[in-house]
């Protein structure tokens, strides 16, 4: 794919750098990850090009991004990227082999562009398939008691309800609860610059 046509998303291109540097303190030198909803694969060409003892699994719904994710891997000199996968997390079981493991499970911006039962879906499948210590790792905008929702992500969340009746972003607490319904924990909340939180759960 040339680059001059490759698909790429400016907010990825944004916000690489910060989720990188929040990444880097939570892993190991080594391990294995599946990212749920890869997209374009910038985050996951970006990630594996920087985590070079990480073997990095994209996967998506939509089959034909799939060339450019191996293009945008390519480009970052990514050799750690694994050719992507179709999944969708509201699929029970994930359409994995049941020994699957993985010491980390990443999503960025889905949760808020996906139906409700995404969200069930993605903990439930996180549950089976991450390794003891394994970490499933969220990222994008989310709305929280007691903490007052900044208007750009007021405006953003009416966007993408006008857009979509079962979009929007989601409420912490719901997010949490389905979380311990699988068995997670919410162990991290750490702010991301344009009112975005990195959410780390584990068992």
């Amino acid at each position: 794919m040339p680059t001059s046509t490759l698909p790429s998303s400016a907010a990825s291109e944004r916000n690489k750098d910060p989720i990188l540097d929040a990444l880097r303190p939570l892993l190991p030198e080594q391990g294995k990850a599946r990212e749920i909803g890869s997209g374009t694969g910038q985050h996951a060409a970006y990630f594996a090009a920087a985590l070079p003892g990480w073997l990095w699994q994209p996967s998506d719904m939509d089959k034909e991004l799939f060339e450019a994710i191996a293009a945008h891997a390519r480009l970052q000199e990514a050799a750690n990227v694994q050719p992507a996968i179709e999944l969708d997390v509201r699929t029970n079981p994930w359409p994995l082999p049941a020994k699957a493991q993985f010491d980390l499970i990443f999503s960025a911006n889905m949760l808020h562009i996906a139906s409700w039962i995404c969200c069930p879906g993605l903990m439930q499948g996180a549950a089976r398939h991450l390794t003891a210590d394994g970490l499933l790792v969220t990222y994008g905008p989310y709305l929280e008691q007691d903490v007052p929702t900044a208007p750009s992500n007021l405006a953003f969340d009416a966007d993408l309800r006008q857009r979509n009746a079962s979009w929007g972003i989601r409420q912490l607490a719901d997010v949490e609860k389905e979380a311990g319904r699988a068995g997670l924990q919410l162990r991290q909340r750490i702010s991301l610059p344009a009112n975005n939180l990195l959410l780390v759960f584990s068992r």
